[in-house]
Order: C-alpha cells, then sequence, then structure tokens
C-alpha cells in the first residue's frame, strides 16, 4: 500500500503537479497530462479508462457493414485509414471525439495531406454512421477541412514509354501495353479473365465504380493480346496474366507496381508512376479525337476533362494585326 500523499489530495491516484503541469505516473515514468486541470483530467480518464466497445469497436463496425458494398481496392484503402484513426483515437469512447480532436489528427498527418485526407474521409463516414445509428449525438468531422492536394500534371511523353518499356520484363511490357491502349486501371487490367476477351473486344466492369465498357478491338490491341496469350505459364490459368505463386490468380498490384519502379530507375526517367499510363492514354485519346470519358468510364466529361486538363497544356492563337506590320528600320 502506498504511502498517503502529502499534497494534491484533491488529484487522482499516480496524478502530479510539477513545475506547472500534470503528470501520470506509471513505471516509473512520468506522462504528461496537460498544464489545465480539467484537460489533465480529461487525458488521465482517457489512459486509465479505455471504454470498451469504443472508437475501435466502431471503426470494425462501421467497416463490416459497408465492405460488401466496397471494391477490393477500396477495402484495402479503408483498412489503412482505419488503422490511423485506431492510433490516433482508440482510447476514446465515441462521444468523446470532439472537433478539436480530429483538428489535432489532421494536423498531425500535415506532411502526408493525401493520406490525411483519406483518414479524414473515412472518419467522417464512421461518424455519419454513429449519428445515424444514435450513438452519438453530431459529427465531429463536420467543420474540419480537407488539406489542399497538390494535384499530380506528370505526363509520360512517347520517349519516355519507350525507355521504361526497354527496361521492363516481358509480362510487364504487355501490361503496359494493355494500360495503355485500354485506358483502364491497373487493377482491372491485371484481373482481365479470358472470359472478358470477346469476338467484340475486351469486357471491363471497373473494381472502383462498378462501371461497365466494352473495348472494341483495334489491330494493335489484338497484337498485344496474343503476346499475353504467349506468356509462359499462361495457358491453364482463367486469368490472362497468371502468378505461380499464387495457383494461377493474377498477381498482386504490389509486385506489378515494383516491376515498375525497377523499370524506371534503370531507364533513368524521373517521377514516373504507373498510373499516370491511364493519364496518358486518356489525353492521348482525347487528342485523337477519341471519346475519352467513355473510355475512362467516368459518369461525366467534366470528370474526365479536369483529369486530362492537369497533363495537357492547351494550344492556343493569339491576334493579328488590323494593319499591316511596319518594318522599322
Amino acid at each position: 500500500m502506498g504511502r498517503p500523499r502529502k499534497s494534491g489530495k484533491h488529484l487522482p491516484p499516480r496524478v502530479y503537479e510539477k513545475h506547472g503541469a500534470y503528470y501520470f505516473v506509471q513505471d516509473n515514468k512520468w506522462i504528461h497530462l496537460g498544464k489545465d486541470l480539467p484537460a489533465a483530467l480529461e487525458e488521465y480518464g482517457r489512459r486509465i479508462d479505455t471504454p470498451k466497445g469504443g472508437m475501435n469497436s466502431l471503426v470494425d463496425r462501421v467497416l463490416d457493414h459497408i465492405r460488401p458494398r466496397l471494391a477490393k481496392n477500396t477495402q484495402a484503402q479503408y483498412k489503412i485509414a482505419a488503422g490511423r484513426i485506431k492510433e490516433a483515437m482508440g482510447e476514446f469512447a465515441p462521444h468523446q471525439v470532439k472537433p478539436k480532436h480530429v483538428a489535432a489528427l489532421k494536423l498531425d498527418m500535415a506532411d502526408t495531406p493525401n493520406m490525411a485526407n483519406r483518414v479524414l474521409s473515412v472518419l467522417r463516414m464512421v461518424f455519419a454512421h454513429a449519428v445515424e445509428w444514435q450513438e452519438v449525438e453530431s459529427n465531429p468531422c463536420i467543420g474540419i477541412m480537407r488539406h489542399a492536394e497538390a494535384k499530380r500534371e506528370r505526363y509520360i511523353t512517347d520517349e519516355e514509354y519507350r525507355r521504361i518499356y526497354a527496361k521492363a520484363p516481358e509480362r510487364l511490357q504487355v501490361m503496359m501495353d494493355l494500360l495503355y491502349l485500354t485506358g483502364q486501371r491497373v487493377g482491372d487490367v491485371i484481373a482481365i479473365k479470358r472470359a472478358d476477351i470477346t469476338d467484340e473486344g475486351i469486357r471491363f466492369a471497373q473494381q472502383k465504380t462498378g462501371a461497365k465498357l466494352l473495348v472494341r478491338w483495334t489491330p494493335d490491341l489484338k497484337t498485344v493480346i496474343d503476346r499475353a496469350y504467349s506468356l509462359q505459364g499462361n495457358v491453364l490459368s482463367a486469368y490472362l496474366f497468371r502468378s505461380r505463386a499464387k495457383g494461377g490468380k493474377p498477381p498482386v498490384y504490389e509486385a506489378v507496381r515494383d516491376q515498375w519502379r525497377l523499370a524506371v530507375k534503370e531507364s533513368g526517367v524521373q517521377d514516373a508512376n504507373i498510373h499516370d499510363l491511364r493519364a496518358k492514354s486518356l489525353t492521348d485519346a482525347k487528342r485523337q479525337g477519341k471519346d475519352a470519358t467513355a473510355l475512362a468510364g467516368h459518369a461525366t466529361a467534366t470528370m474526365t476533362n479536369r483529369y486530362i486538363r492537369l497533363r495537357e497544356t492547351p494550344t492556343v492563337d493569339g491576334p493579328a494585326f488590323s494593319r499591316p506590320a511596319e518594318k522599322i528600320a
């Protein structure tokens, strides 16, 4: 039994005031709680009494609830964001989370604005469900603005494409050509099944949006598919691309991404992302007079135009003189 306090008898067990601040002492470690007593007591309550059915439980229940409606890629992204939320707020009960805590999380992740915005979006969705389920009175994410994200303007030139292509293994070369010729996302091209290849072209059901489309045959596209069929090890698989390690299933995205990164490094091309191939495809399709919106599977032309505009420099004409230009001697 510990010795009775001589001072600070109004403080909870193992909480002490020192140099104008309050500390929680555990295993001879002084853990700073705050300089303001009410805030220090709130922090103490979180550390001592982690609620059952708290934020971790809420996050898991919401993700379980929406998982059947999410594409696999989105599920993976939400899982990463959920991990960050649990790490930051696992000791809270949902009703304890206030806008100031959400703002603090946003500030703490300022160095990675894209990820911070994804975490904020997932957290906002989690609390939207909590409000609907009447577990909290309001959504603490309302009023917290997203970080400004730098828009990617990278366009891979034909020369850069050739340089990367020259350093890529054969299967990646085929994937690169399919990414460019179909304008589809990496995950959708990796997951092409042989049954998706029809007399009319290649059918896609986009994992991210559920949009369905058929990319019609061109001589180039047929040539690339013939190359894919000839790849070693593809004979007995239901998929166009097969990974022996996965028992005939398609390769995982990370393996394809890592091969791409190695080819980019060896080519000497700077700042080239495998997702930039979709931007190149849509931009080139628009320049060639094709329907880039239909190719992208976007619902509106506005979405596609915004996507392309970042990678396309407009060509414009200036005015002409209304009089003959004067020659100065």
